[in-house]
């Protein structure tokens, strides 16, 4: 049974907060000082750990990951076998954007877990409905 979570969060989000140069870190610096209960993928964590180690350095790239096992409000939800199929039929679904297997996946969590919005700048997280927080604000 999906457990009720309020909002999904995506790598543009976690970037956002912890680069400052980042339009949206004010933002996200303002949601995560006092968040809901989160869900992210660990595609999420492996995409920005990347983007720090490419940007900037492995030490950036290791301080995101610190970052992320600091926040006990947000929990990397397994994916297997069957969040990857549900992935890939959301990806055949919708065949005509540019999505990412992460994007997919993340998709797919949203609508296990019942959220409520999605932390993300990215305009393909809100294909199934899901509003995205930057257009609430």
């Amino acid at each position: 049974m999906a457990r009720r979570t309020e909002a999904y969060v995506d790598t543009s989000a976690l970037i956002a907060f912890a680069d400052r140069s980042d339009t949206y870190h004010p933002l996200f610096r303002r949601l995560f000082s006092a968040p809901p209960s989160l869900v992210t993928s660990p595609l999420v964590v492996a995409e920005g750990h990347g983007w720090f180690l490419k940007r900037y350095d492995r030490t950036k790239a290791l301080q995101f990951l610190a970052m992320l096992e600091e926040m006990p409000m947000l929990r990397v939800a397994p994916v297997g076998a069957e969040e990857q199929q549900a992935a890939a039929e959301l990806l055949r679904r919708y065949s005509d954007q540019d999505l990412t297997l992460a994007d997919a996946v993340g998709l797919h969590l949203m609508a296990a877990n019942e959220v409520q919005s999605c932390w993300s700048t990215d305009f393909h997280l809100g294909l199934t409905g899901v509003p995205l927080v930057i257009h609430q604000r």
